[in-house]
């Protein structure tokens, strides 16, 4: 079952967010934050596969602050309306409406984040320094690289790839090296590639990328 709902954050600013629940009872919760492309068609299917895994998911719409109900696609002319939300919503404000979102899933037990891109950046913060979490994971996070001080407060792994544009490899492998404390995973793929949406698309990487994630939430998030 699915449903959109109302999440309102410490500082009183109330957002949308995308529920999809389990049949049965929830083994536990997971909020699922959103690439630069907002809550679209593609991180709602996120939650509905977290939700056929049996956890409540939770996809709270972080640029709300900005332009209530944005999404967009990912196609050349989606690019640039895209990219200029990133300056429109800090990170710290959008740390608030993960926390609320946190809040909502703790109904369903221990709780998890996942993120993607900006997402992925923002699931790592989110693991530092929120409350809460009980096991994290980042996609493709570019970000991450610049808050190589933060220590996560739970289990976290992050998911790379060697094509990635964005993300210089070599400074993932860096920073691999310098905190054996996190698992950091490289595919032979390029950015966005957990998304079936985008060109960048990598079906193999996607599939052990989603194993390693599923894996890491039922060891973290069991009962």
């Amino acid at each position: 079952m699915t449903e959109n709902v109302r999440l309102t954050a410490s500082d009183g600013f109330t957002c949308d967010a995308y529920v999809a629940r389990p049949v049965g009872a929830p083994r536990g919760g997971i909020v699922v934050i959103q690439e630069i492309f907002g809550v679209n068609a593609h991180i709602r299917s996120v939650a509905d596969r977290y939700a056929a895994e049996g956890y409540l998911a939770i996809a709270p719409a972080l640029f709300d602050r900005a332009e209530p109900g944005f999404e967009s696609g990912y196609q050349p002319e989606d690019m640039p309306r895209a990219y200029a939300m990133i300056g429109k919503v800090s990170s710290g404000p959008a740390l608030l409406d993960i926390a609320a979102a946190v809040k909502f899933a703790a109904e369903a037990g221990k709780v998890g984040v996942v993120g993607f891109c900006w997402g992925g950046t923002l699931a790592w913060s989110a693991a530092a320094e929120l409350p809460g979490l009980s096991a994290a994971v980042g996609y493709y996070g570019g970000g991450v690289l610049g808050l190589t001080d933060l220590l996560p407060n739970c289990p976290t792994i992050l998911h790379f790839g060697e094509k990635d544009g964005h993300i210089p490899v070599d400074k993932v492998r860096e920073f691999a090296a310098s905190r054996p404390d996190v698992p950091v995973y490289i595919y032979d793929a390029d950015h966005g590639f957990n998304c079936d949406a985008r060109g960048s698309y990598d079906a193999a990487s996607a599939k052990l990328a989603q194993e390693r994630t599923s894996a890491h939430f039922a060891k973290h998030l069991a009962a």
